[in-house]
């Protein structure tokens, strides 16, 4: 349950803020650079995210994160999953 609110939670930023550097995801999320890479690559392999260099720019580390159609879909039942059990839980 914890993974599922991490993967929401990074979706999210990655949604507003698509050209943040892994290390400002990690420093907003409150992640490791460890913990930020491992979920950054399931949402990657899970066909979630796509990880693109910006083309122009001669520092090839800068990276974009954009989420695919399948990651837009996840989002929202995450999100909605999340609203669910906390209406359980005020219920």
């Amino acid at each position: 349950m914890k993974h599922n609110q991490d993967q929401l939670n990074l979706l999210r930023k990655i949604k507003s803020k698509p050209k943040s550097s892994q290390r400002e995801l990690a420093d907003e999320l409150g992640f490791s650079l460890g913990k930020l890479n491992y979920i950054l690559k399931g949402l990657k392999n899970k066909g979630l995210i796509k990880i693109r260099n910006f083309e122009k720019n001669p520092n090839k580390l800068n990276y974009i994160y954009l989420l695919t159609p399948k990651g837009i879909a996840a989002k929202t039942e995450l999100t909605l999953n999340f609203m669910k059990r906390k209406m359980q839980e005020y219920d």
